[in-house]
């Protein structure tokens, strides 16, 4: 499913701001709690129930989001912005005479953009090196933005860090799902995470909490005590399951869970909640 080039970033509001008729939905969370998998499986929901075209973005550059959708990736924007980026001291120059930086930035996004029937895939890829990149980031940004309002939604996997988003890169952010597993110690780290949201004023309209891999789908109630401590709106529980497990160690694509898993269950109750 490939956008039509040249679409306009956004609509004007009656002050004559540019805003965005694409839903977006970042999942942010430390590493080790299933946010990968949460932010799939989210996507697998959203485009069975016809709700796409979606576009998925992995800004995650330690994530492997496409594993979970059973999709290759073969080429990152961070591959393209280390290409460019330091393409003026390689011995063999890859963008040739004939094309700018933009012209070839252009080209090359279109490699990396991995095309589904319901969704289009993102990899964000490695962090920066140690060249200049300012100029690529602002390529890649206006990139992202020129076909980002093809879609009803983006769906971003983040780092914990919000790198991505913070710097600009992807456009701005509706709603931030943050995944914990069901510690005290991740629900804090989730209230730190909410806490340097605010502090980078990414002007998000609403913050949630999804609380994974909970025994049985139930808290404790020292849990649900950290969570008010924190100050944290808890939208759903995500029950351990085996399952996720199994076909993870098989190799086996996460959306290829049965419908009716407790995984997908909970995960469909969240999103009815969410009313996408």
């Amino acid at each position: 499913m490939r956008p039509i080039d040249g679409m306009v970033w956004g609509m004007y509001s009656e002050d004559g701001e540019k805003k965005s008729m694409t839903y977006s939905i970042a999942m942010a969370g430390k590493g080790g709690t299933g946010k990968t998998t949460i932010c799939g499986l989210f996507l697998d929901h959203l485009a069975k129930t016809g709700k796409g075209p979606i576009l998925a973005v992995d800004a995650d550059a330690n994530s492997n989001l496409n594993e979970v959708l059973g999709v290759k990736a073969d080429i990152t924007l961070g591959d393209i912005r280390e290409e460019i980026a330091t393409a003026e001291f390689v011995d063999k120059n890859p963008i040739p005479p004939s094309m700018s930086k933009n012209e070839y930035t252009n080209f090359k996004f279109n490699a990396a953009l991995v095309e589904e029937d319901q969704y289009d895939m993102l990899v964000m890829g490695r962090g920066q090196g140690k060249g200049c990149y300012c100029f690529v980031n602002d390529l890649l940004r206006e990139q992202i933005r020129k076909y980002y309002n093809n879609y009803k939604y983006m769906v971003v996997d983040n780092e914990a860090g919000l790198e991505h988003i913070s710097r600009g890169i992807l456009p701005p952010v509706d709603l931030i799902l943050l995944v914990s597993d069901c510690s005290r110690r991740g629900i804090q780290a989730a209230g730190r995470i909410a806490v340097m949201i605010g502090e980078l004023d990414l002007k998000v309209k609403a913050v949630r909490l999804i609380v994974n891999r909970a025994p049985g789908g139930k808290l404790e109630a020292g849990v649900q005590e950290e969570i008010q401590a924190q100050k944290l709106s808890l939208i759903g529980v995500i029950p351990q399951d085996d399952l996720v497990y199994q076909y993870d160690a098989a190799g086996k694509p996460l959306i290829t869970l049965p419908e009716d898993s407790p995984v997908k269950r909970a995960l469909g109750a969240i999103i009815h909640k969410l009313e996408l």
